[in-house]
């Protein structure tokens, strides 16, 4: 009776203890992204800093450098867009009706799509909130926007000390390990390593691609808001399967104002942008970075969005493909060392130099 107790009491501290740390994380499961981001963008960065190290240049620099040009890349964006994305929005504002009586008049002289849009904009205007109402969505968008900001020097920080601790981690979970595990376990976190520092940097190519292809396809079919348009497909492309869909019912849809024509060469430029990326780029410059198929990639993207919310999105595919290794090597029996991963901009050996 003495043991069978002791085992029950055993058991129920087991239980009880899994129970509260589940819900321990799933209270802190935005810190836990944010950190996991922080984790991605060392895994991005890492290949250039040990590159700038390896000819004596210091870590602390090489992060500092890689920031540095990450800051002047978007900066330089912003002083290149903003103004002409300004004069389109401005424009857009400026074909609006004034007051709701010009803007009911104008639904009533309108037909097809533009009387469908103007009768949707008139219904939410007489929805719209009062001013105090107004005053407090501002005062909670400013905090939002001081969240934001924070989380993302909190993700630039966790991937700088990363940087420099990863290593260090690496050895100490490795060295507690059985012998016989060690070499697999710390081939297998370089491995999944490798492939989200590819699969971060192609993105990121991607989307400037994505969005300088169209910005030129949009411009020369006289698309309204062309460069609006394109910056919005090139965002997008972070949003695995659903954002390349979206961007192209949004051309399509801002193409239908203007005329069929340009709705059809609108949707025509983003499907063949699409199976160019999909066919040619993606092949040559991501490769099987992930591993994952088209499939698998759907599904990771509705459970982490049910399960996660719609933030989780972005992390779709990174959790995916950790889980994918790992398949590969616990179950498949894969040798995690003998895997390729593609170079993106920086060769996978560069990644491998010791700390």
């Amino acid at each position: 009776m003495g043991l069978t107790a002791r085992r029950a009491f055993v058991g129920t501290l087991v239980a009880g203890g899994t129970v509260a740390l589940a819900l321990a994380l799933w209270k802190l499961k935005v810190i836990l992204a944010l950190i996991f981001l922080g984790f991605i963008v060392a895994a991005a960065m890492r290949p250039g800093v040990e590159w700038m190290r390896g000819r004596g240049i210091p870590r602390g620099l090489g992060i500092l450098a890689h920031y540095a040009v990450l800051a002047a890349l978007v900066g330089g964006l912003l002083w290149a867009v903003v103004p002409r994305a300004l004069d389109q929005v401005q424009t857009a504002i400026g074909d609006l009706p004034e007051t709701r009586s010009d803007l009911r008049q104008e639904a009533d002289e309108s037909t097809g799509v533009r009387q469908r849009v103007l009768r949707g904009v008139e219904r939410r205007l007489e929805r719209l909130p009062q001013p105090e109402e107004l005053l407090d969505e501002g005062a909670e968008v400013g905090l939002i926007a001081i969240e934001i900001a924070v989380g993302l020097l909190f993700v630039l920080a966790i991937g700088a000390y990363w940087i420099f601790e990863r290593h260090r981690a690496e050895r100490l979970v490795c060295r507690l390990l059985p012998e016989s595990y060690e070499r697999t376990v710390c081939d297998t976190w370089e491995l999944i390593d490798l492939k989200l520092g590819a699969y971060v940097r192609g993105q990121g190519l991607l989307v400037v691609l994505v969005a300088t292809v169209l910005s030129a396809a949009f411009w020369a079919i006289g698309l309204p808001f062309w460069l609006l348009i394109a910056i919005f497909a090139g965002l997008v492309e972070l949003v695995p399967v659903i954002g390349p869909l979206v961007a192209g019912a949004l051309a399509v849809g801002v193409g239908l104002t203007e005329s069929v024509g340009v709705a059809i060469a609108a949707g025509l430029a983003v499907l063949v942008v699409r199976l160019l990326e999909d066919y040619v780029v993606i092949p040559r410059v991501l490769g099987d970075a992930v591993g994952l198929t088209p499939l698998t990639v759907l599904i990771a993207v509705a459970v982490s969005a049910v399960l996660f919310g719609e933030f989780a999105v972005l992390l779709a595919i990174p959790l995916a493909a950790i889980g994918a290794t790992l398949v590969d090597v616990v179950l498949l029996d894969k040798d995690p060392a003998q895997e390729d991963v593609p170079a993106v901009l920086f060769p996978a050996k560069d990644a491998e130099t010791a700390g």
